[in-house]
């Protein structure tokens, strides 16, 4: 299974979209950033296509391999890594993404602070991981701690070139190195555990990914290794960055939190069945998801220097195709996960299925939420991400620890489900209007995918029922159909024609070359 959760580079002088905005109307404007996003975003779904395949392969083989115990000692792992990865650069990466001016009079000083900081991290975390064992109820995952909290080492030295890259929409060099790193976890992760080594397999195939990917990226931003601190500088950083910080060390709690609370109420074998679920509901968000924020920061920021209508009609223009394509891979995944698990990974995994079938409506709001951070980090008004954490934290903890005790690893994920729909969703909507964002607009375009996402729902579970025992008919009886009713449903019918006349011409066109 997945570890967490992944020629000559122009001179930041010469590359025009780290400068002044462009001149032009507001519709010129946004066809213009439009285009640069929707080449980084088409990079970005190559570079993931390839690289979740070999993910997807990895997860194949670690999990004949390995025992639900050891992905429940390495999810305490994860929730520490994860904790540390969301707040060791201090905000600094989409801080350097948006910043206004010359990126080379602010890179040395965010370098040194965000290198600085994550050796703070590392250290804290060193001392203080038998505790954070003992309390995750899995005192034997200290070793994994340590070692996959070098990632976060690794993470804070290349954190500069990283945002450079993601700035000047250079998302072809991004995805490949990520790739690289991926191919790297599978060989490293599949050869320690085929050798005996069990749940530090997956630490060290982690650390494997970020050594692969840190090294690509630092060549390719092609950016001079120079410290320095420069007050005035750090000030505008840190203005933006902390609140930021505060905000996504709530949200780091938010992700983690269900593993610690689940490992101490059941014990590591049904937390292993639990970050089970939750890598494979995290299919969507590493494909799709990641594809958009390698670009939506950027995107956004670049919108958000013209005016907040620019920005609300930049926004209004992604969320429904997004929502669309999250609706089926929701339904499907949840209606089919015995069959998904069954097929893939073996009967052993079967007990994953009933929380994975709360997970997937999860991660269709963390899909939503994820986007809606990124949209305010855009606009620079970061203090909206740490109150919309807060609040949706304070209503997670109690929920969380009492679905953990009354049904386990199934209860957690319910709880996850029913807070994120009836709290997390209303205040996104409510940070984003107060951050002049209009969302009105996005409301008609919505109701066609969420009545087809009903019917898909209905003729998925039904052909489900009669389709026999055999999973890999299931998959391609209810799966398959299922996809068809929600795409004829969904999808208006001159855009079914539309895109069919595309793939016409197309292979017409590859027909005459």
């Amino acid at each position: 299974m997945e570890a967490v959760d992944s020629s000559t580079t122009p001179s930041a002088a010469a590359t025009p979209v780290l400068g002044a905005p462009e001149v032009g109307d507001a519709d010129s404007d946004l066809r213009s950033i439009g285009r640069k996003a929707g080449r980084g975003f088409g990079w970005a779904l190559l570079g993931n296509a390839a690289g979740k395949i070999g993910s997807f392969t990895t997860s194949l083989v670690l999990a004949r391999l390995l025992f639900p115990t050891d992905y429940g000692v390495y999810a305490v792992a994860v929730a520490a890594a994860a904790l540390a990865i969301h707040v060791n650069d201090l905000g600094l990466i989409p801080a350097i993404v948006q910043w206004r001016g010359k990126l080379e009079d602010a890179a040395p000083t965010a370098a040194t602070i965000a290198f600085g900081f994550s050796i703070v991290i590392y250290g804290a975390f060193w001392f203080i991981a038998p505790w954070f064992a003992q309390v995750s109820g899995v005192a034997s995952a200290v070793p994994l701690i340590r070692v996959q909290m070098i990632t976060i080492l690794l993470d804070g030295f290349t954190a500069i070139r990283s945002a450079y890259l993601l700035r000047t929409f250079q998302q072809r060099r991004y995805v490949i190195a990520n790739t690289v790193g991926i191919v790297a976890n599978g060989v490293v992760a599949i050869s320690l555990a085929t050798a005996g080594a069990g749940a530090m397999s997956l630490a060290a195939g982690a650390v494997a990914n970020s050594v692969a990917t840190g090294a690509l990226v630092m060549i390719w931003a092609g950016m001079p290794l120079r410290i320095g601190l420069d007050a005035a500088v750090a000030r505008r950083l840190m203005v933006y960055g902390l609140p930021l910080t505060l905000g996504l060390g709530v949200e780091s709690v938010l992700e983690q939190s269900d593993k610690v609370i689940v490992g101490r109420a059941v014990g590591a074998a049904s937390l292993g069945f639990y970050l089970f679920a939750t890598n494979i509901s995290n299919w969507a968000p590493g494909f799709i998801g990641s594809a958009i924020r390698y670009v939506s920061l950027p995107g956004f920021a670049r919108l958000s220097e013209k005016d907040a209508d620019t920005l609300s009609k930049g926004v209004q223009r992604v969320i429904p195709p997004l929502v669309m394509v999250l609706i089926p891979v929701a339904v499907l995944i949840g209606v089919l996960a015995a069959p998904t698990l069954s097929f893939l990974y073996g009967a052993k995994w079967l007990p994953a299925a009933e929380i994975l079938r709360f997970l997937m409506i999860l991660m269709v709001v963390r899909m939503l939420t994820g986007l809606a951070m990124d949209i305010l980090m855009s606009t620079g008004k970061t203090h909206w991400t740490l109150l919309f954490n807060i609040g949706w934290i304070i209503a997670l903890l109690p929920a969380l620890w009492f679905g953990a005790h009354v049904d386990g690893a199934r209860g957690a994920a319910a709880a996850q489900a029913v807070v994120g729909v009836i709290v997390a969703l209303p205040l996104t909507v409510i940070a984003l209007h107060r951050s002049g964002v209009r969302l009105a607009p996005i409301a008609p375009a919505l109701v066609r995918p969420l009545l087809a996402g009903v019917v898909c729902l209905a003729v998925t579970l039904g052909l489900h029922e009669i389709a026999g025992p055999k999973a890999l008919v299931q998959l391609l009886v209810a799966g398959v159909l299922g996809l068809a009713v929600y795409v004829v449903a969904a999808v208006p019918r001159h855009q079914l024609r539309a895109f069919a006349t595309a793939i016409r011409t197309r292979r017409a066109r590859s027909a005459l070359n």
